[in-house]
């Protein structure tokens, strides 16, 4: 781990986290015995975890490379940023397009020790790191501003988070809270996981995780997937798998929907 920083109090090494959960399946170092202990056996229990972890990351960096290139976005705001791996968002975005300006947001204290190492940017670029929780979007607007113009179209990025919101009503009040304050040709990123594209088997490891680990995750349907699209315009394939979003012919599809939507 890094060395301590003032918030080390919040830091539980005693309960599995998902964010050091999750950069344990990514191969990782950032993690404690108890994530480690947990998340092997959720693998046990669902041995394609480390797939989805897997496909959700490179979705981010199609996704994020569609965005900055094809469509000329040069704003991101990632909430949920996760604990930093390859292929961050401002690594791809700012390699497509150097000017391109990303802030990044979480609650997660060990996420924050860490956060020094994605506030590099291009000398054309800038980054920025909030502390902050999804669910108070309002939050997250205000201190966004003074890195993103908000006038201009942004890619507001929710991968993998919505699934820690457990009542669907909130969650869509989050999506709807920030792409109404986000101007015509800003984009919603998005996945979730999901009991349907053969993810049945990840019940039983969900309820482990429940009862093991923090925070508590729900999987979510198509329609509910798709209802936090509700009055954007979904660029094509629409929702698929995240691990086939314009991804190469032949990719193994994952219990994870993923999804890029453009605000008309």
């Amino acid at each position: 781990m890094t060395e301590a920083t003032p918030l080390d109090h919040r830091i539980r090494s005693d309960i599995a986290h998902n964010a050091r959960v999750w950069n344990h399946w990514l191969g990782g170092k950032d993690n404690y015995p108890v994530d480690r202990a947990v998340g092997d056996q959720v693998s046990g229990m669902y041995p394609s975890i480390g797939e989805v972890a897997r496909a959700d990351r490179a979705f981010l960096g199609r996704a994020v490379r569609y965005l900055a290139g094809d469509v000329g976005i040069g704003q991101f705001l990632d909430i949920g940023t996760g604990l930093p791996t390859a292929g961050n968002t401002h690594e791809v975005a700012q390699h497509t397009a150097p000017g391109s300006r990303v802030v990044y947001v979480d609650n997660d204290p060990i996420v924050l020790t860490h956060a020094r190492a994605l506030l590099t940017s291009s000398p054309e670029g800038a980054t920025e790191y909030i502390d902050a929780d999804a669910r108070h979007p309002e939050e997250i607007l205000r201190a966004a501003e003074p890195t993103l113009d908000l006038r201009k179209p942004v890619a507001v990025m929710l991968l993998g988070v919505l699934n820690f919101v457990l009542d669907t009503a909130e969650a869509q009040r989050i999506v709807r809270t920030l792409m109404a304050a986000m101007p015509s040709g800003s984009h919603l990123v998005l996945t979730h996981p999901t009991l349907e594209l053969g993810g049945e088997g990840n019940e039983a490891a969900m309820r482990f995780w429940n009862e093991n680990a923090t925070p508590p995750i729900t999987a979510r349907s198509r329609a509910d997937f798709a209802a936090f699209l509700t009055g954007l315009e979904r660029v094509e394939p629409g929702i698929v798998s995240c691990a086939r979003w314009r991804a190469e012919p032949g990719a193994v599809e994952v219990a994870q929907f993923g999804a890029v939507a453009r605000k008309p």
